[in-house]
């Protein structure tokens, strides 16, 4: 079914939840990148340790919410969620190498782009089709973020793979929108994050004990990056990306997922020492300007009434 960019009036503070809840995604997950850095680990290692230790907080979330009175538990370990674990499983995978590999502004646009790969796979696949509103908000996100790494690009030729690491990071971002929007249909939030994490934690073990052999961080300063990765940008990031969509459109919901790369290069700025320049800034406010082009709108009653409410 065609994804209707609007809202009705009774699901409104649904999706104001909603626009909060992918806000503080987009604010958990875009302060990952300097953090990766930070540890002493390699970058398959620090995949793993993300969500990992985050297991913990996401089971006591997963019991709080299907304890709530009426509060139905769902489908488990349905297809959308297994395959939700696997791609973000590849989205961590090549997301950390791309994070060693390039700037942190490049890594962070390349893996956003995940809503242009949301709109193919949507229409390919699921014969979704964007609205003209998201079209252009899309086309104004993908300039603004372009301009945030127009220099860093230009800089440095070094950066190729790295660059084409964070590439295949968005794609497996816009498989992993998709199949959320398809399991949250189902299965609660918590439950989604939960089941889904066990899957990803499988696959990044096998992988970073094969590449990097050892993954013990060597410090309690180690430790504490890979607690704050995992407390911060996968329970938090991750669990809100959940949560929001249940209740946005999936498009317009990877669209608000490019302030992640506008978060990104100010926490690289002040973390890592990596300026952000007026042309920079300006691409940062195109990108707003895109996402508020693309918001979903207040239907009329004849529309609204058509439109399928998502499971809450």
């Amino acid at each position: 079914m065609s994804q209707i960019p609007s809202v009705s009036t009774p699901d409104r503070a649904a999706f104001l939840t909603g626009i909060f809840a992918m806000l503080g995604a987009a604010l958990a997950m875009s302060i990952s990148p300097s953090l990766v850095r930070f540890a002493d680990v390699g970058p398959l290692s620090s995949a793993f340790w993300r969500v990992f230790l985050a297991v913990p907080v996401l089971w006591l979330w997963m019991r709080t919410e299907e304890r709530r009175p009426g509060q139905a538990k769902g489908k488990t370990w349905s297809l959308p969620i297994v395959l939700t674990g696997i791609f973000f499983a590849g989205d961590l995978l090549l997301w950390h190498l791309a994070i060693m590999g390039t700037t942190i502004a490049n890594a962070t646009f390349f893996a956003t782009m995940a809503p242009l790969w949301v709109v193919i796979f949507g229409w390919l696949v699921l014969g979704q089709r964007a609205e003209r509103a998201t079209l252009g908000g899309l086309g104004l996100c993908l300039a603004g973020g372009a301009t945030l790494i127009y220099q860093s690009l230009a800089l440095d030729a070094s950066h190729a793979v790295g660059d084409a690491l964070a590439i295949g990071t968005g794609v497996f971002f816009g498989l992993y929108f998709l199949t959320v929007g398809a399991a949250r249909k189902e299965t609660g939030a918590a439950r989604v994050t939960f089941e889904m994490s066990l899957i990803t934690i499988v696959i990044l073990l096998a992988a970073a004990l094969v590449v990097e052999g050892n993954i013990l961080p060597q410090t309690a300063e180690g430790w504490s990056v890979l607690l704050a990765l995992a407390l911060v940008s996968h329970a938090g990031g991750q669990g809100l990306l959940s949560v929001a969509l249940g209740r946005l459109p999936t498009v317009f919901s990877s669209l608000v997922i490019f302030l992640e790369a506008v978060a990104a290069a100010g926490f690289a700025w002040v973390l890592q020492g990596e300026p952000v320049s007026v042309l920079q800034a300006l691409g940062g406010a195109v990108i707003l300007a895109g996402i508020w082009i693309a918001r979903p709108r207040a239907a009329p009653p004849e529309i609204s009434a058509r439109i399928d409410t998502p499971n809450l």
